[in-house]
């Protein structure tokens, strides 16, 4: 094989991407804390109830004021943890499936096909929202914790560990899982867009000569366009996500520990949208914007520019 035909292989991929957004998260975690907070605000509150917080703007400030940086930051070490298998996987794996499901139909690999991109990066993305879990679900419980302004169930964890822990103690291995189902649904929504959608801009750009392939430029405005596509698509799952993470739970006779409220992303979708309506599953849309947009810019550009400098640095210059 020719050095310009040379790939990275899956697992090079997998490291590439999953530090691509571990250095998007840093910036993009304030946002998700204040998405996380307005999404559980007035759940399943029929005709509205107290706001403590008026948007995504007044969350950032209130918690800024309340918890300081600790508060803008909560969770952010096991989003460092989460990303890794879950960009990691999209990232990685994106790139086989699509091949590997053209070849079963006949296409060539090079071929950029809507359906098969789609099913590619539905795929890659149920695999990393399976395998991170555990780590997604201890998050989105710490953000949601605020001492100075609480919304929603609290749970006070004093760090990642101490939280697995918790949940194996008070919920057991079962409650690693919980709400997994609407991580699959809300991954598998948002990856089947955001790779085909950052592919397909950034070869308009480029085959129009708008752009050069190894323009900044051009993996901004691609990541741009990706990120705006996986807000639109992604949001009602994302609610659903984060109220079935966060909902009490309680003991069945028979022992097992089951969510209070949901049982299914489907039946919280439907019992949010007879309490607080449509509008139910557009709570902390900006916040998401604010969050998701940044957030797809830096991983998706950032993983361009960290393979590119992978390349040079295992391959030398010539791989071009």
């Amino acid at each position: 094989m020719s050095s310009s035909d040379r790939q990275l292989s899956t697992t090079e991929g997998f490291l590439c991407g999953g530090l691509a957004a571990c250095i998007a998260v840093t910036i993009s975690n304030p946002a998700e804390v204040a998405k996380t907070r307005l999404q559980l605000q007035g759940e399943l509150a029929k005709g509205g109830s107290l706001k403590v917080y008026n948007n995504a703007f007044d969350a950032v400030i209130k918690t800024w004021r309340n918890e300081g940086i600790r508060g803008m930051q909560r969770g952010l070490g096991v989003a460092y943890a989460y990303q890794i298998p879950l960009n990691g996987s999209r990232l990685s794996f994106y790139e086989p499936f699509r091949r590997t499901i053209n070849r079963v139909f006949g296409w060539t690999t090079a071929d950029q096909i809507p359906i098969t991109s789609l099913a590619a990066g539905a795929a890659s993305g149920t695999v990393g929202a399976i395998i991170g879990n555990p780590l997604f679900l201890v998050k989105a419980r710490m953000q949601a914790y605020s001492p100075a302004l609480p919304i929603g169930t609290q749970r006070h964890y004093k760090n990642s560990f101490n939280a697995l822990s918790t949940i194996w103690r008070t919920e057991g291995i079962r409650g690693y899982f919980r709400g997994m189902d609407a991580a699959i649904l809300r991954t598998a929504m948002g990856s089947s867009v955001q790779l085909p959608t950052y592919n397909w801009t950034k070869n308009q750009l480029v085959g129009n000569g708008i752009l050069p392939g190894d323009s900044v430029w051009a993996f901004l405005a691609s990541s741009s366009v990706s990120g705006v596509c996986v807000c639109l698509v992604m949001q009602p799952a994302d609610t659903a996500l984060t109220r079935m993470y966060n909902q009490p739970t309680m003991t069945l006779p028979d022992g097992r520990v089951t969510g209070a409220l949901y049982k299914s992303p489907i039946d919280c979708l439907w019992k949010t949208v007879k309490t607080e309506g449509v509008l139910g599953w557009y709570k902390g849309s900006l916040a998401h914007f604010l969050r998701i947009t940044p957030h797809t810019i830096i991983t998706l550009t950032m993983n361009d520019v960290i393979r590119n400098i992978y390349k040079d640095l295992a391959w030398g210059r010539s791989y071009v």
